[in-house]
């Protein structure tokens, strides 16, 4: 089901050359507290590779990775406030 709804999503998340900082990661937390399911690339630039960029988002977000497809992650988190697009 994650599945399916991840291939109409957009990436709203870029990783660049500056890798995984801080700041991305706050914009991440920020799209799963809103969307849930989120969608990231990584551009050409990009320091680390798509599974160990997926793995180390995960981690640090606590999310969990939903899939890997060449350039492109999705991660899934539940929110408390927003389930899918819900508001409670």
């Amino acid at each position: 089901m994650l599945r399916k709804n991840a291939q109409a999503l957009r990436p709203i998340v870029q990783v660049g050359k500056d890798g995984i900082g801080e700041n991305m990661i706050r914009s991440l937390n920020n799209a799963l507290e809103a969307r849930e399911l989120v969608k990231c690339t990584l551009l050409k630039t990009s320091p680390v590779g798509s599974r160990e960029a997926a793995i180390e988002c995960a981690g640090r977000t606590h999310s969990e990775i939903i899939q890997i497809i060449g350039h492109t992650f999705v991660l899934y988190r539940r929110s408390d406030k927003n389930i899918m697009g819900l508001k409670k």
